[in-house]
This record gives structure tokens, C-alpha cells and sequence, in this order.
């Protein structure tokens, strides 16, 4: 049956407010460490509008203060399902903040429970995105990249075809070394960051390379690559790169 939720997440990070509201309340921010391409208009009542590829989502502010506050929600879908995230931000010394995100809304559809599963992974994974873009590339922003290829076999055949391409095998750990070079790009050193049953991070000197092995949601039959590159890259010819680096993977 439907069910109403609300989830709070926290974490410090050594960033001042102002970096962590650039992040968090700037199109160029949100991108350095969520998926798509994002506009805010940062005043109550504006929108931010999250482009993936085709399908948009846009959302109302509904909280604004700068370097303190920030919230914004989706409008209710034709079951009821609504998403609100409210962002608060409080400075601490040594030029460490801390950042409390609440997550909130409704989800409408009787398998509500599958649903919440999912979202509390996805809101986890960004989460950790953005602590480690501000831990790491703080007051910088990422090109963002992103590529997608059809899965072939069940999950569990993706994961595994995934991580080979990684030189990665069995049970990823936090802190495994991963190196690569696909065609066309300068070779990649890095250390996994985070390694859930849905997701799977690489950080580098240079960005945060995320995998996903297609495990829900409209991207359940596809196998995606959605990193955040921190130097001068470019971004058609780098997606390119990974595109085809997909698709000889899963050929």
C-alpha cells in the first residue's frame, strides 16, 4: 500500500559553506556529482530542472538561504508520488562543514517497499557523491560523462563482465586499485570509493568514475557509465571513448 517517508543523512566534509552551497544550489555544482545536466534558479519559488538524457524532471524551490538552506520538490505524480529534498548547511572551524540532507515524500504504488529500497540506495550513492567531490575537488566543478550500452545475460553476468573491464574479481572492496586506459584516453589510476549490489565507484586524481550494471529503474536493461572529470576534458569526445569502451566490453 502507499507510504509516506522521510530519511536524514549527514556528514562532514572539509569545505567551506559557500562551496558546499555552490554544489548543491549551482547547475555546474549538481553536475560535478549528480546524474544529468542541471539549471536552479536559486530563489523560492524557482525551479531546478534536471535533464537525463531526454526525460526532465523539474522541481520547485521551496527553501532558500543562502549558505544555509536550500530545499526544493517535485510535483505530485498521478498516484501521489512526490520527492522533496531540503539541504541544511552549518559552518564549523577549520573550514570543515557539516551537510544534513532530509529526503521526504510519498510513494504512491503498492510495491512501495521495492521502491523505497531504491531510492534510499540512490539518495546514499549521490550523498557520498557530493561528500566526496567537496572532500577531495573542493571548489571545483566536473564535466560530467555519461554512456550507456544494452546488458547481455542476467545481472549477475553484468557485474562480472563490469568488474573484469575494471581488473576487478569476486567481492570489491573499498580502497582496490583499478587501472585502465580505454581507447582514445589517457590511462586511469584510482581506487574503488564505494561498491553496493547497484553501484560501483572508482575516484582518481582527476574525478569520480561510476559504473552501474543496470539494476532498476529505467535504465534496468542497460549497462551505464556516469562519471564526473575534474580536468580539462572533452566532453563529446571523452563520451565517445566510453561509449565504445562499453560496447566492446559487452559486445
Amino acid at each position: 500500500m502507499p507510504h509516506e517517508f522521510e530519511d536524514h543523512t549527514e556528514v562532514t566534509v572539509g569545505a567551506t559553506p559557500e562551496q558546499l552551497c555552490e554544489a548543491i544550489a549551482t547547475g555546474p555544482g549538481i553536475d560535478s556529482w549528480y546524474l544529468g545536466h542541471s539549471k536552479v534558479e536559486p530563489h523560492l519559488g524557482g525551479t531546478v530542472r534536471t535533464d537525463l538524457g531526454g526525460v526532465v524532471l523539474q522541481s520547485t524551490v521551496t527553501a532558500w538561504e543562502p549558505h544555509k538552506r536550500f530545499g526544493y520538490r517535485m510535483p505530485r505524480g498521478e498516484d501521489g508520488s512526490f520527492l522533496a529534498l531540503e539541504w541544511h548547511i552549518e559552518g564549523r572551524g577549520g573550514g570543515s562543514t557539516v551537510v544534513r540532507c532530509v529526503a521526504s515524500g510519498f510513494i504512491g504504488s503498492d510495491d512501495w517497499e521495492a521502491e523505497y529500497d531504491s531510492l534510499k540506495a540512490g539518495v546514499a550513492f549521490y550523498f557520498h557523491n557530493l561528500a566526496q567531490c567537496l572532500t577531495y575537488f573542493p571548489g571545483r566543478t566536473a564535466t560530467p560523462i555519461t554512456a550507456a550500452q544494452p546488458r547481455t545475460g542476467a545481472l549477475e553476468h553484468s557485474w562480472t563482465v563490469l568488474q573484469g573491464g575494471l581488473g576487478l574479481t569476486g567481492t570489491v572492496s573499498d580502497g582496490e586499485q583499478v587501472r585502465l586506459t580505454p581507447h582514445g584516453l589517457p590511462p586511469i589510476e584510482g581506487a574503488v570509493d564505494y561498491a553496493t549490489p547497484d553501484f560501483l565507484g572508482v575516484r582518481t586524481s582527476d574525478g569520480l568514475y561510476r559504473f552501474f550494471p543496470g539494476t532498476g529503474g529505467p535504465r534496468a536493461s542497460m549497462v551505464v557509465v556516469e562519471h564526473h572529470i575534474f580536468s580539462d576534458v572533452d566532453q563529446v569526445e571523452t563520451e565517445r571513448a566510453w561509449q565504445s569502451w562499453l560496447a566492446e566490453l559487452f559486445a
